[in-house]
């Protein structure tokens, strides 16, 4: 659904919202998405519901990828296009959209989106968990970040493809050292916190990958 216009004034940088599932379920799942996600969005929810039926996923579309979901400003790692630091506009838009402390929000994504959704879970205790499937932890200084710095959540679900970290890109290559020192710096924070490792590269299923973030969540 296109969001109606007074609303579209209050979520500055995001564009539509998509709406899935129950949309009176007590359980809400809040992510970031792109056109690639929105293309596979389906197949996500039916991957979701073999194991959870009860829930209400708002697939909340940014106009910038690498501006809107970047916690920081960082340097391109691959093309020309750099990491412009939006991600305290977009949280403060994605949080008018959970008032209601009647219910439970997730927050989560693949890729960017999945690093956006860890560092949301920093700035706020609104979320009861992050759903990070394959996030960019190669982003620069945000290993560093999580390690100086407490989660404000109980549970999160992190994983990769184990051929992520094969990569010419030395950044990007980083991400497998990061995850598992993201997954370390949680579990010694007494997170209830799950790494698994998918097989093929970041490109592979990323619908059903998110999808098992999510259903984790739900399921515990």
């Amino acid at each position: 659904m296109q969001l109606p216009k007074s609303e579209q004034l209050n979520i500055a940088s995001l564009s539509s919202l998509f709406e899935y599932g129950n949309p009176d379920s007590s359980t809400i799942l809040l992510q970031m998405v792109d056109d690639h996600d929105l293309a596979v969005i389906e197949n996500e929810v039916a991957a979701i519901r073999k194991t959870a039926d009860d829930f209400h996923l708002l697939a909340i579309k940014v106009k910038d990828w690498n501006l809107d979901l970047s916690p920081w400003n960082a340097p391109a790692v691959f093309g020309k296009e750099g990491f412009g630091g939006g991600a305290a506009e977009t949280l403060a838009a994605v949080l008018d959209l959970c008032s209601d402390d009647s219910r439970r929000y997730y927050v989560g994504g693949y890729s960017l989106a999945g690093l956006f959704a860890l560092w949301a879970a920093y700035q706020t205790d609104v979320f009861a968990g992050v759903a990070a499937a394959s996030p960019s932890v190669w982003f620069p200084g945000f290993a560093d970040y999580m390690e100086e710095h407490a989660i404000k959540c109980r549970r999160v679900y992190l994983s990769l493809g184990d051929r992520e970290e094969k990569v010419r890109n030395p950044v990007m290559a980083a991400v497998g050292e990061n995850i598992r020192r993201a997954y370390d710096c949680l579990a010694g924070q007494g997170v209830d916190c799950v790494l698994e490792w998918n097989r093929g590269n970041h490109f592979k299923e990323p619908d059903i990958r998110t999808a098992k973030a999510f259903a984790w969540l739900i399921g515990n």
